[in-house]
């Protein structure tokens, strides 16, 4: 291969994922190519998380003072019991956080950090974004990786060292790839529903969700049915509403409509303000959640590598989707770029690095999904806990998760 191919990686999809790969690579001398098969970028969901193991690296890559106009810092994340609305505990964030952790726990809008993204990637020369490229067929050889695109219905082919599919829970790079190197191309229904909503802060829903939340933090309303997450996005302007239910299986695709009487049983017993907050925010948008099993693996020996939802989608409950991609991403670029003589072994390293992380955070999703849903004598211990543990303390239990750095490398 040489040294201009070795030096060339081409990545499918333009999300936050594949966005941000391309940033971390430009930054460490890569020429990238970015194919991304929708005609123009539209942020798809709504409001997102943002935990300091994230905005460390979007500031070490130039996005994070992009981002901070449009974002919010919120004070705490504030769990509530949903029928009292009763506060249970308080995760101190804001400045406090940023001391603890080292840079700032924020919310946004979606389209906000793609915005942010992109006016980074417009200001790197060495990355090349095309619309409307659909990777339709991926060879490998000594030359290294060759993705053959479809870009107007015309067909053109790329070369470089490494192919990042970075384009999401239903990836096309993964379903190119041999299936005896990876496993089902096809992701999973959760059982799960995701019913969104935005806001304006000046809307009848904004009081409304006022009246029974903190407009500066996180709000997280737990009972046996459902729980919702609230929080301000668009420099506080509007309100991300999230509330998540069982449910039946629906188009895939980011979203949705589906029979609001699921919602609405769902959240009987619940307080009323918070069912006129419901009421009031409508119509909802349903999002199904959709997982892809974690036992695949996420590189392949010829230089194809699969990161952020394409690798290893789960339920958004430890808010750790964006950031687990982010992580992904600036990752790789390191490390490939720390050992640039062995691309193949450095993408075994970075799959056996992540994948003890990966797992722990879809663990305490798993947890807090159980806890947030707990019914009877187990809610009530769970209040009491809550209740009782410090916020410190409670601050201090993501310390592995907030606090997280990438450590150096050193091969032996």
């Amino acid at each position: 291969m040489d040294e201009k191919r070795s030096r060339q990686v081409i990545i499918a999809g333009a999300g936050v994922a594949g966005l941000t790969a391309a940033l971390a690579f430009a930054e460490r001398g890569y020429a990238v190519q970015v194919y991304e098969q929708a005609q123009r970028l539209e942020a798809v969901g709504a409001g997102l998380q943002l935990s300091p193991n994230a905005t460390r690296i979007l500031r070490q890559l130039g996005v994070l003072d992009r981002l901070l106009p449009a974002a919010v810092r919120p004070e705490a994340v504030v769990l509530k019991d949903a029928r009292t609305l009763r506060q249970l505990a308080r995760v101190p964030l804001g400045q406090a956080g940023e001391s603890r952790w080292g840079a700032p726990y924020l919310v946004a809008h979606r389209a906000d950090l793609q915005s942010a993204l992109m006016a980074r990637v417009a200001e790197m020369p060495d990355i090349r974004l095309t619309l409307g490229g659909r990777v339709e067929k991926i060879a490998t050889g000594s030359h290294g990786v060759t993705a053959t695109v479809v870009i107007g219905g015309k067909t053109a082919e790329e070369q470089g060292s490494l192919l990042v599919g970075a384009d999401g829970v239903w990836s096309l790079v993964r379903a190119l790839v041999d299936s005896k190197r990876m496993a089902s191309p096809r992701s999973r229904f959760s059982g799960e529903l995701a019913w969104r909503a935005t806001v304006a802060a000046d809307s009848s829903a904004g009081p409304a969700f006022a009246a029974i939340g903190a407009v500066d933090c996180v709000t997280t309303f737990l009972h046996p049915g459902f729980h919702m997450v609230a929080y301000p996005v668009s420099k506080g302007d509007a309100f991300n509403l999230v509330a998540f239910t069982k449910g039946e299986r629906i188009a895939d695709g980011w979203s949705g409509h589906a029979d609001p009487s699921i919602l609405a049983a769902a959240m009987r017993g619940t307080a009323p303000g918070l069912v006129k907050l419901v009421e009031l925010a409508g119509p909802w948008l349903t999002w199904p959640l959709h997982t892809v099993e974690q036992t695949q693996p996420w590189t392949t020996s010829n230089g194809i590598v699969l990161i952020g939802d394409a690798a290893h989608a789960m339920t958004p409950f430890a808010a750790q989707g964006a950031a687990m991609a982010i992580e992904d991403a600036a990752m790789l670029a390191n490390i490939m770029a720390d050992f640039p003589t062995d691309p193949m072994e450095s993408l075994r390293i970075w799959e056996n690095l992540r994948r003890p992380r990966i797992a722990k955070v879809a663990r305490r999703g798993a947890v807090n999904r159980l806890a947030w849903h707990a019914a009877g004598p187990v809610a009530v211990a769970r209040n009491l806990f809550l209740t009782m543990r410090p916020s410190g303390k409670l601050a201090a239990d993501l310390d592995w998760l907030y606090g997280w750095q990438q450590q150096k490398i050193i091969r032996r």
